[in-house]
């Protein structure tokens, strides 16, 4: 019994240790692995008046894909200034988050399933948005720098979590260290 406790001591810390690999890192990226949706780069971040594009893409066979995404830079499925889950009392209430767009790819660090939330390198979480939990859910947390924060331009006081997979993106709020 007690000859296998340096050998599970040794396992726990080794297993911790790519966990913290990019903990304190705050700056840009140097993740050299190219996104595969959106024809394989970073979308720029989404207009005033772009963001509110058109509800769904549709293909020339006729299927649509009314899913919020980006396909060639054109951001799809974005709701509409008016919409009323979007309105915030106090906007920004956390503060900003100043890291954002197509600089800066993070990995999750840890995700609450329980509590819609998620954390990045630096100790900053966020808050997904009820309605856009069930897309969140479906998503690879431990791929690697597999999301990018992009600020939302109709939505005072959200943001955009772009999976650079999938090319899906859910509204999130920012919350704080």
């Amino acid at each position: 019994m007690f000859k296998l406790a340096p050998l599970a001591c040794a396992f726990l810390l080794a297993s911790f240790v790519p966990l913290q690999r990019n903990a304190g890192r705050t700056g840009p990226s140097t993740h050299t692995s190219l996104p595969r949706a959106n024809q394989g780069h970073l979308p720029p971040p989404p207009s005033q008046g772009g963001a509110q594009g058109q509800s769904a893409e549709r293909y020339s066979d006729g299927r649509t894909n009314s899913l919020p995404h980006v396909n060639h830079d054109q951001w799809f499925g974005h709701d509409s200034a008016g919409d009323a889950r979007y309105r915030l009392q106090r906007p920004f209430e956390h503060g900003t988050f100043p890291r954002t767009g197509r600089n800066f790819r993070y990995p999750l660090l840890r995700v609450d399933r329980n509590m819609h939330r998620f954390w990045i390198p630096g100790g900053f979480y966020f808050v997904v948005a009820p309605w856009d939990w069930p897309l969140f859910l479906d998503w690879c947390w431990d791929c690697g720098e597999d999301f990018v924060i992009y600020e939302d331009p109709v939505h005072i006081g959200w943001y955009l979590l772009y999976n650079i997979n999938t090319g899906v993106y859910v509204h999130v709020q920012y919350w704080g260290r």
